[in-house]
């Protein structure tokens, strides 16, 4: 079940409201855990009892770990977690990548591992392991209600693709929370904002990648045209999902912070790291990158702990050699900035450092976004003009006069522009916001009904 799907935006949410504030506040709990695992089990049946493993094993380890503070025995404990945490991880996300890899490198045939990759695993086995260890390093302390830390972990808003949220930001509000309509109609509106980015942009964006790779008319145009779609598709895709799961989550009373913040106006790709995918860059960075020795050591070990989290970070996203190449190429573009290019950056005029930075996010989404490595080097060839293609074709000038208005739509909803403007329409017309957002609620109904393409891209993380 996704959010932008008829069953969940008019038959499982507007049940789950009800039932929620019709419920007692001690029992609201009860009914949050319930949906979410039942939201869970509609998409992976199966694996929702790996779910709940997860859930007791952290929540065990939380337990041995408070009681056994300040001893031997909690770091035991804590590095158990991690391990059992990651292992549940290795096994059910990298198994395949393991196995074709040692079967290359040893020319032996080991057959595959017939396991599907369990939706969201990756997010909320990085929520939990954030939990264990801000119980051992005394940050927060274990939850003792064992139901509890279950919602923590599975609450449906931000089970499945993030963002990341960590035990400590909502942990007063898992035992206390209050509700509002002021909050209710924030997390309306969010969520709608959220909902029409992903159905009528990154939905409508998503064919020009396809229709780039598949066409029999390549030329330079046409790639550009592919990667300029996509590298806005997964923008629009990932930031709807998480403007969806922070309203959700303030309507029922949570305050996630903020997982995007208009990464494509950077100027450099120190500032797209701080401003794309927030809640995983401040995971890494707090949990790796700073036990590590962040960068208070020598330089030859700070140099390696740039890379160790770009590896890390790359590895997260997926079990292929694309991913692990596009990490690791962001952590030596970090680590040139570091040592020199930023202050050339800040020199030269803004329009040039915002160019660079956008051409190197369009060249990484390649990568990110190609099967393989061979094929992510002819597609940027393609694009540089290294193959024996036309710049122009007569499909490629098609699909620009068709997605140009979209396109250009697009750029201008990466921008701060429009919220500005919104906001200051809004205090004129403030009686007129509602028939807006119900208006961008009907035209998203519509063209879900109308479409058969909408996935998430992170489900596949």
């Amino acid at each position: 079940m996704v959010f932008s799907s008829i069953t969940f935006l008019y038959f499982f949410l507007p049940i789950v409201l009800v039932l929620y504030f019709i419920t007692p506040h001690k029992f609201k709990n009860y009914i949050l855990l319930l949906a979410s695992l039942f939201f869970y089990f509609c998409g992976e049946p199966k694996y929702t009892f790996l779910l709940i493993a997860s859930i007791a094993v952290n929540y065990l380890h939380g337990i041995l770990i408070e009681r056994h503070r300040d001893t031997k025995a909690a770091k035991g404990f804590v590095v158990s977690a991690v391990i059992i945490n990651l292992l549940l991880l290795g096994i059910f996300k990298y198994s395949n990548f393991f196995i074709s890899n040692i079967s290359h490198m040893f020319n032996i045939d080991i057959k595959f591992v017939e396991i599907a990759l369990p939706i969201g695993i990756s997010f909320y086995t990085f929520q939990a392991m954030s939990y264990v260890i801000d119980v051992y390093t005394g940050e927060v302390k274990a939850q003792k209600n064992v139901l509890n830390l279950a919602l923590y972990i599975s609450l449906f808003p931000q089970l499945v693709a993030g963002p990341i949220v960590r035990y400590k930001t909502i942990k007063d509000e898992l035992i206390k929370r209050d509700h509002s309509f002021d909050d209710f109609a924030y997390g309306v509106k969010r969520f709608v904002i959220g909902l029409s980015k992903k159905v009528l942009l990154a939905n409508s964006l998503g064919e020009l990648w396809k229709f780039a790779i598949y066409t029999e008319q390549p030329s330079v145009l046409f790639y550009w045209l592919g990667a300029i779609g996509f590298t806005l598709q997964i923008y629009f895709d990932f930031s709807g999902y998480s403007d969806m799961a922070i309203g959700l989550g303030r309507i029922f009373g949570f305050h996630f912070l903020e997982n995007f913040n208009y990464p494509y106006i950077s100027k450099s790709i120190t500032e797209f790291w701080r401003r794309w995918h927030i809640s995983l860059g401040t995971w890494f960075r707090d949990y790796l990158y700073i036990p590590l020795g962040g960068n208070r050591t020598t330089k030859f070990k700070w140099l390696c702990n740039i890379f160790i989290v770009w590896f890390c970070t790359g590895f997260w996203h997926g079990a292929a050699w694309n991913f692990i190449i596009w990490g690791v190429g962001f952590g030596v573009i970090l680590v040139a900035e570091k040592l020199f290019l930023l202050k050339f950056l800040e020199k030269i005029p803004s329009v040039f450092s915002h160019i660079y930075t956008l051409m190197i996010i369009i060249f990484g989404f390649v990568i990110f976004n190609s099967s393989s490595i061979t094929d992510a080097i002819q597609y940027m060839k393609g694009m540089l003009n290294l193959l024996s293609i036309p710049i122009f074709s007569r499909e490629a000038l098609y699909y620009l006069g068709s997605y140009k208005i979209l396109i250009t739509l697009a750029i201008l909803c990466s921008t701060p522009i429009p919220l500005r403007v919104a906001r200051k329409i809004a205090q004129k017309i403030n009686n007129f916001e509602p028939i807006i957002y119900i208006a961008l609620l009907t035209v998203a109904t519509g063209f879900i009904i109308d479409s058969s393409f909408n996935p998430f891209i992170y489900f596949r993380f």
